[in-house]
């Protein structure tokens, strides 16, 4: 190939310095292969040719051929617009520029054939066209184009520079003149001829100047797939060379642990899909590699008591166990649960937060170190450089999007050999979220709930409705129950909303008052022993309600509260939602959760709120939450540059990336290290990939 595609694209006819830093700064290029890469958004159908006479009275954009027979200045608020009159042989119209007059008027020729296109005004009984695309009549037949256009990405500073769409085109049509349009192929021959994919020159002509429909969505395809299939490839490639290369500790057996507790202390029988949890990881555990598994489970479906048995395991063949999580209520609760199921078994178990006093420090430190602390759950104090261990062998993350990569990596130093890893997470992840962000992890999903567990009704009521609501907490405290109030926080608006928490708060006083019934109050402003106090009052069933801002939203457990009230709903996402419903029907008992709005209702609030009455499936949650949000906003700051995709999208293909994944998949399942033959077009693209972060920078 003639060209380098890493040639700066200040050297591309049509471009120059000035054109090129405004590329570089407003879409990212910076070479030939970062060009070719920018994608059109859509594209019109330039085959039709309209006449004066048929124009309808809508925004469409239109192409007409025609002369311009004269011009005139007309002087308005600020500065003077350029007019000039256009006719075909049905009528006349206007053209208008609000800029370069001087050089319009030098450069257009007066009766003389020209194609305009653009989107036609109607005002004061005349069409016109604001700053048109204008092109000689004879150049506009002899281009390099297609009956589809194409209509690139572009910002207001390009537009206001003058770097309209055409002159976009022309700069693509310089590139693939400059390059002859011939591409190295990235993909290999048996991947293009099983799955009939169009070649890298045929799929980049016609991504950029599409000769028909057909052409254009095989073009697509090919395109999003390759695009797919390196993410895909890059990251099987990352866990089998993380499993050849990090030897994990390997747990030989099943030993005294593990059997006492499955047979004399398993509080209730575990469902088929925890048992085949179990089994995933007991595989991980005895191979020779370190397990890096990620464990999803919705809101109580029981991943607590696979993480404890994992422990077991880890203790059974002489190791230590940690389990860290988010907040120091969490771990609490934790530890409390995982306690007295270590009491049965005569473990030692500690916890270690912020707010342990430094003689239980000291204490905790010394154990860990000579090996009589079998457990250790903890806040990321467990990350503290004073804390080592004797021996981890399995460490168990919850809730993973609050922890970055490198808080990982700091647990894997805790040893000379890292500890298995097991991520908990009970924000279930898509499918097609998962495969991307996370495909170097093994994937576990505990797909069932416990039995016994009855769905929690849950309904929508609009403000108006309030007396009635308020009637049902009363008969439901009548019954012994508790309730939750929630109203949400929004960062930016904190004094509005600690006035909306407190005008609830006093409302719900007056509607309840003392000595019947009993309020808790719980919020962010509060200092953790306030806050921890009165979490307890209502843990031990003192207090009936508990008003509360989300603080709530992860892991408070009170099998007695059976109703949830979110309050203005319609500013909750849906993972929050999904995941302040699950803090209640932890009991017996039949458990409600009562989304309270307002009337006026946005399009994506209405979708949050009827998806949340219809469903309580975690999976299908956050499938929705996917398409309303985008990738980017689910996996929380600091992972959201993971997928700035070309031209997939992982929501709208997500048959081409589970396809991708697959061939990837097959390919290094028979040639690991792709040295066949027939892959060495595969490894090559790899490498170059790999050599140019720039243009594949959306790997993390």
């Amino acid at each position: 190939m003639s060209t380098n595609l890493q040639t700066p694209i200040d050297y591309l006819k049509g471009v120059g310095p000035n054109r090129a830093d405004l590329l570089r700064s407003e879409l990212g290029i910076h070479t030939f292969q970062d060009l070719i890469n920018l994608f059109p958004n859509r594209y019109l159908d330039r085959t039709k040719y309209y006449k004066i006479n048929s124009l309808q009275r809508n925004s469409a954009e239109v192409q007409i051929i025609g002369k311009v027979i004269g011009f005139k200045e007309v002087t308005q608020k600020r500065g003077k617009r350029l007019v000039g009159t256009f006719e075909d042989d049905t009528g006349r119209m206007e053209l208008v520029w609000f800029r370069g007059q001087k050089w319009l008027r030098d450069t257009i020729k007066l009766n003389t054939p020209y194609v305009i296109f653009g989107k036609v005004n109607w005002f004061n009984g005349v069409f016109s066209m604001p700053h048109p695309d204008i092109e000689l009549q004879s150049e506009h037949e002899q281009n390099l184009r297609s009956s589809m256009q194409a209509i690139y990405p572009s910002t207001e500073k390009l537009s206001n520079k003058g770097i309209t769409n055409r002159i976009m085109t022309k700069i693509m049509q310089n590139l693939f003149l400059e390059t002859k349009g011939r591409f190295e192929e990235t993909l290999s021959e048996d991947l293009i001829s099983e799955l009939k994919l169009l070649y890298k020159n045929e799929a980049l002509f016609n991504i950029h100047f599409p000769k028909n429909q057909d052409l254009l969505a095989r073009s697509e395809f090919r395109l999003k797939f390759e695009e797919l299939f390196y993410i895909q490839l890059q990251l099987i490639l990352k866990n089998l060379i993380h499993k050849s290369k990090i030897k994990g500790f390997p747990f030989e057996s099943v030993g005294n642990y593990f059997n006492t507790f499955y047979k004399d202390h398993l509080p209730f029988d575990l469902t088929n899909a925890q048992k085949r949890v179990i089994k995933e990881i007991r595989h991980d555990l005895g191979s020779n590699a370190q397990m890096n598994r990620l464990l999803q489970g919705d809101v109580g479906s029981g991943k607590t008591i696979v993480a404890f048995m994992s422990m077991l395991m880890a203790l059974d063949n002489g190791f230590q166990a940690c389990l860290m999580a988010p907040t120091e209520i969490l771990s609490v609760q934790h530890y409390n649960g995982l306690n007295e199921l270590s009491n049965k078994l005569n473990i030692s178990i500690s916890i270690l937060t912020g707010s342990s006093t430094t003689s239980e420090r000291r204490k905790i430190h010394e154990s860990l170190e000579n090996g009589e602390l079998q457990i250790l759950i903890g806040t990321h104090a467990l990350l503290e450089d004073k804390v080592k261990f004797k021996n981890l062998g399995l460490a168990i993350i919850d809730e993973q999007h609050r922890f970055g990569v490198a808080q990982r990596s700091k647990l894997w130093k805790k040893n000379t050999s890292p500890p298995h890893i097991l991520v908990m997470t009970a924000t279930p992840i898509p499918r097609t979220l998962a495969m991307s962000v996370y495909g170097d992890l093994d994937i576990s999903i505990i797909d069932e709930l416990p039995p016994g567990r009855q769905a929690i009704k849950t309904v929508h009521r609009f403000d108006k409705n309030r007396l009635k609501v308020l009637r049902f907490i009363r008969d439901e405290i009548e019954k012994g129950r508790q309730v939750y109030i929630v109203y949400p926080l929004i960062q930016e608006s904190e004094k509005l909303d600690y006035k909306d928490l407190m005008d609830g708060y006093e409302s719900i006083v007056r509607d309840f008052p003392l000595p019947k019934y009993q309020i808790s109050i719980v919020h962010g402003k509060m200092k953790p022993a306030d806050k921890e106090y009165e979490m307890q009052r209502f843990v031990k069933n003192e207090t009936q309600i508990m008003v509360a801002t989300t603080v709530i939203e992860v892991g408070v457990n009170v099998p007695n509260a059976s109703v949830m009230i979110i309050e203005s709903a319609e500013r909750f996402g849906l993972s929050q939602l999904h995941q302040l419903r699950g803090r209640v029907g932890r009991g017996a008992e039949q458990s409600y959760c009562i989304l309270m709005s307002g009337h006026k209702l946005s399009q994506d609030s209405k979708v949050r709120l009827e998806t949340m009455t219809k469903t309580s499936d975690g999976f299908e949650i956050a499938e929705v939450d996917l398409r309303l949000r985008g990738p980017g906003d689910i996996m929380g700051t600091q992972q959201s540059g993971i997928l700035n995709l070309k031209i997939a999208n992982i929501i709208k293909d997500k048959d081409i990336l589970q396809s991708s994944r697959f061939y990837a998949k097959r390919i290094l399942n028979n040639d690991p290290s792709l040295k066949l033959p027939e892959n060495k077009t595969i490894l090559h693209t790899y490498r170059q990939l790999s050599k140019y972060k720039n243009i594949w920078n959306y790997i993390s």
